[in-house]
């Protein structure tokens, strides 16, 4: 099959998620597969009117039992026998760049339609023990023995020292992400895309009530000094979800009717180990180059907010108008499933392009743990 066999661009339709529930809560007995098993269950029902057979599934995943979860998830999702599925992991990026590898599959013709997205289960992740240190983590090694390792936490706390991010800005930044995500939830604006999973189809984590003034209480969380600013209260939690969607071609999404976004460009980079938060900041320069746009051409932005500190020195680095980003709030109020975060930056894309009058693009950036960078460029199909 050549490339361009399936007509047009490449696109994103049908776009969905689950709740996003605090680790150890809502989906504290449920497996990464499934939370995962409704939401493509719920994709390939939305896209089965066009007779069209799924390629692949591609899901991202971080933290999980090992083994190939996609294909777990997908037999589990009742997708037939015949319906392969490979995981990708690029820690907390998984699930954008499972998009991203779906994307380049259909787009060379050696697929018409793939489900892709990412699932984390927190709660029932493994912990596992690395020879080497006779030690109980709950995450891999982000680099090797001799470079900078930090934990995000610390790595943040760094990060936001070098760039000169105060507490009080972190702090407003994480009140404004619970304002905003609890607000849209209570309007019902998530309420389209999310799919019930043992009937619950509510993100449990947002607080209203939880502004600058109560933040400010926190103690520093991850480090220790004079100078530590990050706090549990202007992080992200451990959390539980998945989403996913399809990828496909322009001529394809049309023949559905379905709402589509078109792929416009993707990247992804590497960069200093000791300060991964700022991964996304090179990625999302190469997705805007690629697709010859600056910062002022785009409408929407959402960037995963692990941490304050961390969403606003990429910001700041790019130069984006903060209002652009995660509008209806982000993983500091919703959660961060990670293997699944990257996706759901697309879902909540895909809403809020969907619900606007606004028709420039929107960007999504990830930024990963040992130094490297996800971004996706989307647009709306007219």
């Amino acid at each position: 099959m050549m490339p361009g066999a399936h007509g047009g661009g490449t696109v994103i339709v049908a776009a969905r998620r689950t709740a996003i529930g605090t680790a150890g809560r809502a989906f504290a007995t449920r497996t990464v597969d499934a939370l995962a098993a409704p939401v493509l269950a719920e994709v390939a029902r939305l896209v089965a009117p066009g007779g069209i057979r799924i390629d692949d599934v591609v899901l991202g995943n971080c933290m999980g039992p090992g083994g190939d979860v996609a294909r777990v998830s997908a037999l589990r999702a009742g997708l037939g026998d015949e319906v392969p599925g490979v995981t990708v992991d690029r820690q907390c990026g998984s699930g954008l760049d499972a998009v991203l590898q779906a994307a380049s599959r259909v787009k060379a013709g050696d697929a018409g339609l793939v489900l892709a997205g990412g699932a984390e289960s927190a709660s029932t992740a493994p912990h596992r023990l690395w020879p080497d240190s006779g030690e109980r983590f709950t995450r891999a090694p982000f680099a090797p023995t001799g470079l900078p390792d930090p934990d995000m936490g610390p790595a943040a706390d760094a990060l936001a020292a070098l760039r000169g991010i105060t507490r009080a800005r972190q702090d407003a930044w994480a009140a404004r992400s619970h304002a905003r995500a609890a607000s849209a939830r209570d309007a019902g604006a998530f309420d389209g895309e999310i799919v019930a999973v043992d009937g619950i189809a509510r993100d449990d984590r947002p607080r209203a009530g939880l502004d600058a003034a109560r933040l400010a209480r926190f103690s520093p969380a991850f480090s220790s000094g004079a100078g530590a600013t990050v706090t549990a209260g202007n992080s992200c939690g451990f959390s539980d979800g998945a989403a996913a969607m399809a990828v496909t071609s322009e001529r394809i999404a049309r023949e559905l009717g379905l709402p589509a976004l078109r792929i416009r460009a993707a990247a992804v980079a590497g960069g200093d180990p000791a300060l991964p938060g700022l991964g996304a900041a090179p990625a999302a320069r190469a997705a805007l180059d690629r697709a010859g746009l600056g910062v002022r051409d785009l409408g929407f932005v959402e960037i995963t907010e692990a941490f304050a500190a961390q969403v606003l020195a990429v910001s700041d680095e790019l130069g984006i108008e903060e209002e652009l980003i995660s509008g209806d709030g982000g993983a500091i109020a919703l959660g961060h499933p990670w293997g699944a975060s990257g996706a759901v930056l697309l879902v909540r894309l895909a809403a809020r392009m969907a619900a606007s009058d606004d028709h420039r693009p929107g960007l999504a950036a990830c930024s990963i743990g040992g130094g490297q960078g996800v971004a996706m460029i989307v647009e709306r199909v007219a």
